[in-house]
């Protein structure tokens, strides 16, 4: 019974990618940005073959790694989530996805005010934290939507829970999801409800995202169609649209992200486990906060021999990420990153380096090889180099 257990722990990229002074990002590294922070420890991943990856120059160097490691380039013109994650799954984005920098055209703001019957505040690129001081209040007093946006592909509506309950919200959030279409068709519209008191608010975990449909079947629509299970952790289903995706389960950060998956592990199932531990990226990436990153690196570092124990002879646990966000730069944007690929299991062999893929989708092949399942990706597995003979 083959399982495999996909990790992307968002935004831990291994250093920029040669093209990243197109995305204002040059010099970006956000796992040795991290590894600044007070408290940084990975002796686990270092273990299995993280600080040996190609360009990753902090330490210490493993001699002998017990699992298999490389990094990859991202193929796609983009360095978002959506982006990082539907080329991990198989697909890659030939154009980048519409980003609104200037805020966005008063047709499209019109529409959703029509469809929806409320004003909008804000429309401007902002800190999703600092928008609900800014225009909280005003908020309040009115029921006007705030809608921003960030140098992402995204549509962000905010709106305090005492105002617009949360499922009134995400209806909103529906209807915005229908009118980004086209021209406007950006990668995600995003929920962000809050709490609180004037100069007091705070976001609340039923953040919900609406993502696109990915334009082509992915790894994850292959392996459903194998009558193999695709079970999804955290954002994986908003993410896909729900797409390819058979059973779910949301949750507020990452240290549910990892009990969750824990729990698969003890399940008894054949097919992929596809796990999301977003708060590497929402909580410190995109907040400058590098003691925060680093000691979210090291929480996951301390469970991850929890999680190896609980592997089985035929599993495989694939450790990767899906962009940038280094914290220590001026930006709190998404940087243009390698992303990490570190891999362990009975099956694995130790030491092997996989060097530089061209493409995150090296990955997605890589399950479809590894669990027999016949599909079409944008990528080349890496399996028979891992494999033990």
């Amino acid at each position: 019974m083959k399982r495999v257990f996909l990790i992307v722990l968002d935004s831990v990229g291994v250093g920029a990618m040669p093209d990243a002074s197109c995305f204002g990002d040059e010099g970006s590294n956000t796992l040795a940005a991290a590894a600044r922070g007070a408290g940084f420890a990975m002796p686990n991943m270092a273990r299995l073959g993280l600080f040996s990856i190609d360009g990753v120059t902090i330490g210490p160097r493993n001699g002998q790694p017990e699992g298999s490691f490389g990094r990859c380039a991202e193929a796609s013109k983009g360095k978002d989530t959506t982006t990082g994650h539907w080329e991990i799954a198989g697909v890659v984005s030939k154009k980048p996805m519409p980003t609104f920098p200037e805020g966005f055209p008063e047709a499209l703001l019109r529409k959703l005010s029509e469809a929806t019957g409320r004003g909008i505040l804000c429309n401007r690129p902002y800190s999703g934290t600092t928008v609900i001081q800014d225009y909280g209040k005003q908020h309040m007093e009115t029921g006007d939507l705030i809608v921003y946006t960030s140098a992402d592909s995204v549509l962000q509506i905010a709106a305090h829970e005492s105002v617009i309950p949360v499922e009134t919200l995400y209806e909103y959030c529906r209807m915005a999801r229908e009118i980004c279409q086209g021209p406007w068709a950006v990668g995600r519209v995003i929920a962000r409800p809050f709490e609180g008191e004037v100069g007091r608010f705070t976001r609340t975990a039923r953040r919900h995202d609406f993502s696109l449909e990915p334009p082509e079947p992915t790894i994850l629509d292959a392996i459903l169609a194998a009558k193999k299970e695709v079970l999804a952790v955290g954002k994986i289903r908003d993410i896909f649209a729900g797409k390819g995706i058979g059973e779910f389960q949301f949750t507020s950060g990452n240290a549910e992200g990892i009990e969750k998956t824990l729990a698969y592990m003890d399940r008894d199932f054949e097919g992929l486990c596809f796990t999301n531990l977003v708060d590497f990226d929402m909580l410190y990436g995109h907040r400058n906060d590098v003691d925060g990153y680093a000691a979210a690196l090291t929480y996951f570092d301390q469970k991850l021999p929890e999680m190896l124990a609980k592997l089985r002879d035929e599993d495989l646990l694939i450790i990767t990420a899906d962009h940038g966000c280094d914290p220590s730069t001026p930006s709190t944007d998404h940087s243009r990153e390698y992303i990490p690929v570190v891999v362990a299991g009975a099956s694995v062999k130790a030491g092997v380096n996989l060097g530089t893929r061209s493409t995150f989708a090296d990955i997605g092949a890589t399950v479809l090889d590894y669990l027999d399942v016949p599909g079409k990706t944008a990528g080349v597995s890496f399996y028979s180099q891992i494999r033990k003979n």
